[in-house]
């Protein structure tokens, strides 16, 4: 009778042995409940979003699947994983109203890799008021870039401690890969492409951007500071990204353009822009062939008269505090064409043909390098510091800076310069 009760013991002690195994599995990867789909269950997965509990992951298995919308809230430690960019696909082009394909909302905790998100009415993936935020190998696609598309393929907003990481975003209306209202974010390692911005760090604080390729757009980056919103952005370092032949026509919606403070305004064959924001050091980057202008440094005064009227402690319109160091730089022999049909890329051939036009020793050269509006903070304090704003650049390119002047664009007094002196770093 012993030797015949073995075989329930040693079946016990396996069982034991195998949930064992599988507990300090779950413990290694940190999640309690772990889900898997593939394609053809979209409707489980649908409500498997919508009543995730804390500590959960969802793995889509390879195959193309077909959503409306998915949304995730109020929920911690949270893992969406996708076979791959190539193998897994969630496709939201049979939308029946517009909105995010994935959002995003109040989650402590959240991580999301491997798949591919395409054709969606609104934003591709919006994560709101959300932190320690994980974003990799994520590709983020409108099929057509025009100003049907979305506005933001990648887009964390009021969130904390953000990370993307190797992802791929093209199609967008306004920005490829958008960081708004944050604190603390690294953007590395991926790339933009047919955007109207590649990039966009848009009043964010503590923000790195390196070793990324954005190419293809209107504009590669932009460092922007806007009225009206929650935080003040600033502390912001780009570095070794490659930041090249963005000439493309500027596609953003119709609301975006004007004297509005969308992405409206950059202009076709630009390579960085940075607008009212302070504490900006952009190093060791290769700005090649944007043809219009590498950098523009650029005051919210350009674009609104009345910038002064919106200052408060979350916005000051005149950038201040910029160093620009160390950069690569070439363009091209001329304009892209785009420029032509857009306001401020009017703006920006004018000045070359005023710049050769006063001086003729420049022989049609290019319009220089960095931009530079030239609004600055005396038109505040009724100063006249020539460089109150601490505007550091060290470059050692020939044709490397104006001073557009700007206020005084228009008149008979207009004389945009190119003594870059009171500029360089001390």
């Amino acid at each position: 009778m012993k030797r015949y009760n073995r075989y329930p013991i040693l079946a016990l002690a396996l069982a034991g042995l195998l949930v064992a195994c599988h507990s300090s599995q779950e413990d290694k990867d940190g999640y309690k409940t772990k889900l898997s789909f593939g394609p053809g269950e979209e409707t489980k997965i649908a409500e498997a979003f919508l009543t995730l509990k804390d500590s959960s992951s969802i793995y889509l298995k390879e195959g193309t699947y077909k959503f409306d919308n998915l949304s995730i809230a109020q929920v911690k430690h949270i893992r969406i994983e996708g076979a791959g960019p190539d193998k897994t696909v969630l496709d939201f082009s049979s939308q029946s109203q517009g909105g995010e394909g994935i959002r995003v909302t109040d989650v402590n905790g959240f991580s999301i890799h491997g798949m591919t998100l395409k054709d969606s009415k609104g934003d591709l993936i919006k994560i709101n008021k959300s932190r320690e935020v994980v974003i990799t190998y994520l590709h983020a696609i409108w099929s057509v870039s025009d100003s049907t598309s979305g506005g933001y393929a990648i887009y964390p907003v009021m969130c904390k401690n953000v990370l993307i990481e190797n992802c791929y975003a093209q199609g967008a209306s306004d920005a490829g890969i958008y960081v708004g209202q944050t604190d603390s974010a690294i953007v590395r390692k991926c790339k933009a492409y047919k955007n109207v911005a590649g990039c966009e760090i848009e009043n964010t604080s503590n923000a790195q951007v390196y070793d990324n390729d954005f190419y293809g757009n209107t504009a590669g980056f932009l460092i922007f500071d806007l009225p009206d919103l929650s935080q003040r952005g600033g502390h912001v370092k780009a570095y070794n990204n490659h930041f090249h032949d963005n000439n493309e026509r500027n596609f953003a919606k119709a609301g975006s353009f004007g004297s509005t403070w969308g992405v409206g305004n950059a202009a076709p064959g630009s390579g960085v822009v940075i607008l009212s924001a302070s504490d900006i050091e952009l190093y060791n980057n290769r700005i090649i062939n944007n043809n219009s202008s590498a950098i523009s440094v650029v005051s919210g005064f350009f674009i609104d008269p009345n910038a002064g009227a919106k200052m408060n402690d979350h916005y000051d319109p005149i950038p201040k505090n910029i160093r620009i160091h160390d950069n690569e730089m070439q363009v091209g022999d001329s304009f892209p064409p785009a420029v032509y049909e857009h306001h401020t890329g009017k703006i920006l051939v004018g000045l070359e043909q005023q710049l050769n036009a006063q001086d003729p020793a420049r022989k049609n050269a290019r319009l220089p390098f960095i931009t530079y509006d030239g609004i600055t903070s005396n038109v505040l304090t009724k100063g006249n510091a020539a460089n109150p704003d601490s505007i550091c650049i060290r470059q050692q390119q020939p044709n490397l800076f104006v001073n557009v002047h700007a206020l005084q664009m228009g008149t008979k007094e207009w004389r945009p310069d190119t003594d870059v002196t009171p500029f360089l770093c001390k």
